[in-house]
């Protein structure tokens, strides 16, 4: 009987003391040296005591069957330099070497830090039934594979039905859209008509008026000519008459002007009426070409899933089809691009915004690098470790006088881990429906030893400054200035930070 996950045990490690505490290697050190000697250990972890380093080490290996090949090899290695089990509990005095083996049934039953750690990590197989374990895994695997196949074709099949529905259905839209375009092609002539007709009743009316001043000027000149001829005409008359001709003058200069403006009215509005209508026709069509691509571009795709998953072994004549269709959806796909270029125009304007929103953001953080942390918006540096933790865990193991020391090599030296590119402490995980994403890895060595050695509060501001480098500079690696609502706990809007000027300049004009 064996311990299980596969685990090692190492004994006599030599310690020393130092502040009343044993103090002996760290386990990164051991599993370096282990792994130098090509055990491929995944960790060694040292047993403490209330004394301090108990001298013991327990080894953990791989799950998997090398992991237990390496574990033998672990053995071996150590029961050849007779620095076995059975040479540990034998000799009375013990060599300033390490002891090692496997842990078995018997260590898994010990008393002490041994048992205990092996309890609470592992428990017993024999390597028969590890076998039958992997045995029934790879049978169940099977089984799933199975079953994930014929769902698979079960799949298969409703997506071929899906896809005629979806081609019935693509078919009546078309009827419907030729119908409305039909339709409105022939309320836009109407409307033509209506307007052409309209201006040519303007046209004739002023044509009329135009007449009818004529007709009147031509009368007043017969009427001056009589009056010229008379002798006896008085002086009164005649100033009537170049008065009434005066303003008869005056009024065809203003239904000139009239008339002119009128026809240029007439004009204007029959070409923004023309333009209006070009331009509506126009979006109307590049709607309808779009939404017809779409229906296009999706009928075809599901052509060609269709024929890929029913024909994938088809004849050439299928083959061809399917080449005929993948160039029309390509030629489609391209015309959709086309389309899409005109919507370019706004995400440049939406960029020039962002840039301006983002020049303003690192011109008031400038501005309030030197406010206080207690006001209500200041300036939060993102990435930069908080050494209050550290300060506390330095404490518990030094004294008063070295504790400011150490907690400040102590932050420095995280400081620098989350400047260094190559620590990457993230994994990806991916859901169900296949979204991607990135979580801390709370098993990466480095924050194991640091939650190990100095607790959980330095962990959580090491974590803390971590997610924060990862979301604001992952690359560049570098503390990055951010506005921030102290009272919140989250990062400032420009509102805010602009609210709390105007208060301030309020507040400070009060004061003068």
């Amino acid at each position: 009987m064996f311990v299980y996950p596969w685990k090692g045990i190492i004994a006599n490690i030599p310690t020393t003391l130092q502040d009343g505490k044993h103090v002996g290697e760290s386990g990164r050190k051991l599993r370096e040296d282990l792994a130098k000697k090509g055990f491929n250990p995944l960790k060694v972890q040292p047993l403490w005591n209330r004394h301090g380093h108990s001298g013991y080490a327990i080894v953990e290996f791989n799950k998997e069957w090398d992991g237990f090949n390496n574990a033998i090899m672990f053995e071996k290695s150590f029961e050849l330099d007779h620095y076995g089990k059975k040479d540990y509990y034998s000799s009375r005095r013990k060599k300033d070497k390490l002891y090692a083996w496997v842990a078995r049934e018997d260590d898994y039953y010990s008393g002490g830090l041994i048992g205990e750690y092996l309890r609470r990590n592992g428990d017993l197989k024999t390597v028969s039934s590890k076998e039958a374990e992997d045995l029934r895994k790879t049978s169940k695997l099977l089984t799933t594979l199975n079953n994930t196949l014929e769902t698979k074709n079960q799949r298969l099949q409703e997506m071929q039905n899906k896809f005629n529905e979806v081609s019935s259905s693509m078919s009546t839209l078309m009827w419907q859209k030729d119908d409305m375009i039909r339709a409105y092609n022939e309320e836009c002539k109407k409307m033509q008509e209506n307007a052409h007709n309209h201006f040519k009743q303007i046209s004739l009316e002023h044509e009329r008026n135009a007449k009818c001043i004529l007709d009147q000027k031509r009368e007043l000149e017969q009427r001056e000519k009589e009056l010229l001829q008379r002798e006896a005409q008085n002086d009164n008359e005649t100033k009537k008459l170049q008065h009434e001709k005066m303003m008869n003058e005056r009024a065809a200069l203003e239904q000139k002007k009239a008339d002119e403006t009128m026809f240029k009215l007439a004009e204007e509005h029959k070409r923004d009426k023309e333009k209006l209508h070009r331009e509506i026709i126009k979006l109307e069509k590049q709607l309808d070409t779009r939404q017809g691509l779409e229906l296009e571009i999706q009928r075809l795709r599901g052509a060609l899933l269709v024929m890929e998953h029913m024909n994938g072994d088809g004849d050439a004549d299928t083959k061809k089809r399917m080449g005929v269709i993948q160039d029309e959806l390509k030629e489609k796909e391209e015309e959709l691009e086309d389309l899409e270029d005109l919507n370019q125009a706004l995400i440049i304007k939406e960029r020039k915004s962002n840039d301006e929103l983002q020049d303003a953001r690192k011109e008031l953080i400038t501005a309030f690098k030197d406010v206080s942390t207690r006001a209500h918006i200041g300036v939060k540096k993102m990435g930069e470790v908080d050494i209050r933790p550290f300060l506390v865990a330095a404490k518990r193991k030094y004294s008063a006088k070295e504790a400011d020391v150490k907690s400040a090599e102590l932050c420095s030296l995280w400081q620098d881990y989350l400047r260094d590119p190559s620590w990457h402490p993230f994994k990806i995980l991916t859901d169900k429906e296949g979204n991607c994403k990135e979580i801390l890895d709370e098993e990466d060595e480095k924050l194991v030893e640091l939650k190990t050695e100095l607790g959980d509060e330095a962990y959580d501001a090491v974590t803390t400054a971590l997610k924060q480098m990862n979301e604001y500079n992952p690359s560049g690696r570098y503390i990055v200035p951010e506005l921030w609502n102290f009272n919140e706990g989250r990062k400032a809007t420009l509102t805010e930070v602009v609210q709390h000027l105007l208060n301030k300049w309020k507040l400070h004009k009060r004061r003068r």
